[in-house]
């Protein structure tokens, strides 16, 4: 007898899985500017699979004094002061993301939420210095530390870590001339993520009911 799949708010310790990529000015978290942040929120069906669902994004304008490296700028092809970019102040644009997700993520009924990430630490890195320059402390919804690393999942499931070559083990396309645009980049990275996690749970399938469970 086959049974329902775990709720999402049981699946990962009470987390809500958010996905994360940011476009950034340079490598120091403390020292140079975000420019661009896309996270993307995670459904479960009703088997227990993950899958894509909202998507949120925002352009940066540079904090005040930010540091850009112009191999940086020349590497992600984002010029922030043009004319035409779509910029929002920093605290504004994490504030409008965070409140959106923190929505979502009382929806699921989750406690905290995890970022995950293609390299996650880096991209958390920069979230928090973002956090405390804005004073968002008390506004995010992400955990200080806690993630969940595409890189080492793909490494285990794909025995690939560069993104664009553990989506091409994992049947997911990639145009890597789309790639280093915060939203495509965490699009890839949430279907990554997605396909790793399915892939588990399709071969393992959920726990064996516990005693208290009934039927």
């Amino acid at each position: 007898m086959s049974h329902a799949p775990l709720p999402l708010n049981e699946r990962f310790r009470g987390f809500f899985p958010v996905v994360v990529d940011l476009e950034t000015g340079g490598f120091n978290s403390a020292t140079d500017g975000l420019l661009e942040i896309a996270a993307i929120t995670l459904r479960q069906d009703e088997h227990g699979l993950l899958h894509l669902d909202e998507q949120f994004h925002a352009h940066i304008a540079p904090f005040p004094g930010a540091n850009l490296e112009p191999a940086a700028l020349e590497f992600t092809g984002i010029n922030p002061f043009h004319p035409l970019r779509p910029s929002e102040e920093e605290g504004a644009g994490l504030r409008r993301i965070f409140d959106a997700i923190k929505k979502a993520q009382k929806a699921a009924g989750c406690k905290r939420t995890v970022l995950v990430g293609h390299n996650a630490h880096f991209d958390l890195g920069f979230l928090n210095a973002a956090i405390g320059r804005c004073n968002l402390k008390n506004v995010s919804p992400f955990h200080p530390f806690s993630v969940f690393d595409t890189v080492t999942l793909a490494g285990l499931a794909f025995g690939q870590t560069v993104l664009a070559r553990a989506c091409a083990a994992a049947d997911i396309a990639f145009d890597n001339k789309e790639a280093h645009s915060a939203l495509y980049d965490a699009q890839r990275t949430a279907e990554l993520y997605c396909a790793v996690v399915n892939q588990w749970w399709t071969k393992i399938g959920p726990p064996p009911q516990s005693e208290n469970d009934e039927g």
